[in-house]
């Protein structure tokens, strides 16, 4: 179990494979080895998706905020389970009880609490909510599988 309380964007890049413009969040804060951490995600407009989505009213996709939530699950997991430079892999699987309360526009810091449901064998689930200046964005409970290495 790992000592780390928070991960920033070179950690989180030694973690998961993700990179532009599909690496979603920039920081990942209090993380309590695999229980639970708060991912930030600062929105800005120059992301590929404002172009397409709702052009003149940019608003972040529910789908992308999902995704963030479960690169910030993928993140704590990989801190909490002390895999940095261990080639584990964690594939997203499914998406329970989606939510959106609020628009995620750009100039908005998206905190995203994850904490863990069920963990410890290949099949984890996680709680996940999103919100901006403590107002519900977004929750949802998802499902990962980790591949950790031989």
């Amino acid at each position: 179990m790992s000592d780390l309380k928070s991960a920033d964007i070179h950690l989180i890049q030694r973690l998961i494979p993700h990179r532009y413009p599909f690496l979603l969040i920039d920081r990942v804060e209090d993380i309590d080895g695999t229980n639970s951490a708060t991912g930030i995600k600062n929105v800005t407009f120059n992301e590929p998706h404002f172009q397409g989505h709702f052009p003149g009213l940019p608003i972040m996709p529910g789908v992308t905020i999902v995704e963030a939530m479960a690169q910030t699950a993928a993140v704590m997991a990989g801190v909490g389970l002390d895999l940095v430079d261990k080639g584990a892999k964690v594939y997203f699987m499914g998406i329970d009880g989606a939510k959106f309360r609020r628009k995620v526009v750009p100039g908005d810091v998206l905190k995203l609490h994850v904490s863990t449901k069920r963990g410890g064998g290949k099949v984890w689930k996680f709680a996940g909510r999103g919100e901006v200046d403590g107002e519900l964005a977004c929750e949802a409970e998802f499902t990962a599988m980790l591949d950790l290495p031989k």
